[in-house]
């Protein structure tokens, strides 16, 4: 009992936590979904896109039930995961992203919490593991690139929260105060020299 408890209740955040994702490109343009926002090029479309191959092959290549859709092979990663390339729509990675859902539910829905499972991409001792383990790592990982996202959306537009229903509309003057209560608190602990 306890075991479908563990996994319906992991099954439940992630998720969450994938609408939350997605989320964070509702209503941007298609250059602010794609533009690099950080100095390593971090950008929203290109979370959606990575936690999409992310999840495609923990719950696909890792119980051998690989994914449907193409992926290149782990060993040959590149890094362009992580970004749109011109030739690719929002509409594409997002389709991706919820196919992949949809083969991930039926992994996670057709085996046990202690399902065996194999990481080739992992060291050893650890690439042999199980279902519960692959869970809670995709769901980090999902939870921790949201929150990229969530950082990432609130310097384009000050937007932030989990979900839709939760937005609200932003109160620039608070924000504002909220703002520069902080910025005096870090400058009197710690004064800015010239």
């Amino acid at each position: 009992m306890i075991d479908e408890y563990a996994k319906d209740n992991l099954h439940g955040r992630l998720r969450r936590d994938r609408e939350a994702l997605l989320w964070k490109l509702d209503g941007l343009s298609e250059y602010d979904t794609r533009r690099p926002l950080t100095a390593t090029g971090t950008n929203l479309l290109g979370l959606v896109k990575h936690v999409a191959n992310v999840e495609a092959r923990y719950f696909g290549e890792v119980f051998d039930h690989p994914s449907p859709e193409p992926l290149p092979r782990w060993q040959d990663s590149d890094g362009s995961d992580l970004w749109a390339a011109e030739d690719e729509t929002r509409d594409q990675i997002i389709g991706f992203y919820r196919r992949t859902w949809e083969h991930s539910d039926a992994t996670i829905d057709g085996l046990p919490l202690d399902a065996p499972g194999h990481v080739p991409w992992w060291p050893e001792p650890y690439p042999r593991t199980n279902l519960f383990a692959v869970m809670v790592h995709v769901l980090g990982e999902t939870i921790r690139h949201a929150g990229h996202a969530d950082i990432l959306r609130e310097g384009l537009d000050g937007r932030t929260g989990l979900r839709a229903e939760h937005g609200k509309q932003i109160d620039e003057e608070a924000r504002a105060a909220h703002w520069a209560k902080i910025e005096q608190a870090a400058r009197s602990a710690a004064p800015v020299k010239a």
